[in-house]
């Protein structure tokens, strides 16, 4: 009961959090929304027993949205989640395409001949699912995921050409910040 509950609710934050993309008002806050409906089907996944696609999912969203967040300090130059701005374009285009898409999914669920199951599953369906996504290249993603790590905390060096200590003084003791372009939170 509890279980069929907290699966039932994880459904309703994903679905809540993925429309918040589409109502919240600039890009920093739409990543975070994202991030939350992809936690909350992770965990979703996890709740099938299916441990290694929950944790890789929930993983690879937050580096992906983490990753995301950085470049918009990078490439826009300001704090992205004070610029206010609409997430959605050309509507009605939108809502025809995301109709269209819809019907055309259902009415493939329902109208395609399922094939019968031939065999069993095997003694660990996990393994067999890691081992059918990654298969000889998981050595591969273990090398590569400090690299992305390291990318990520150059990019932030990068994007903050001017610190606190640059802001505050040596001492962090300034009351107000010496900042070359005034505004901001601080304003």
């Amino acid at each position: 009961m509890i279980t069929d509950i907290g699966f039932w609710g994880l459904g309703v934050v994903a679905v809540a959090a993925g429309a918040a993309v589409f109502y919240v008002d600039s890009m920093a806050r739409a990543t975070y929304a994202l991030a939350v409906s992809f936690i909350a089907v992770g965990v979703q996944v996890l709740f099938l027993q299916q441990n290694y696609v929950g944790v890789v999912t929930i993983l690879m969203m937050v580096m992906e949205m983490a990753i995301m967040a950085v470049y918009m300090v990078m490439f826009m130059g300001m704090n992205p989640a004070l610029v206010p701005m609409s997430m959605v374009h050309s509507n009605k285009a939108a809502l025809g395409v995301a109709a269209a898409t819809f019907l055309f999914l259902a009415a493939g669920i329902l109208l395609v001949d399922w094939p019968e199951r031939t065999g069993s599953p095997p003694p660990d369906v996990t393994r067999a699912l890691g081992e059918a996504l990654m298969g000889p290249k998981m050595l591969v993603m273990a090398v590569i995921s400090p690299v992305m790590v390291a990318t990520i905390v150059a990019a932030v060096v990068l994007a903050a050409h001017r610190t606190r200590y640059d802001r505050f003084g040596d001492d962090l003791k300034r009351h107000t910040p010496d900042d070359a372009q005034p505004g901001g939170v601080g304003r």
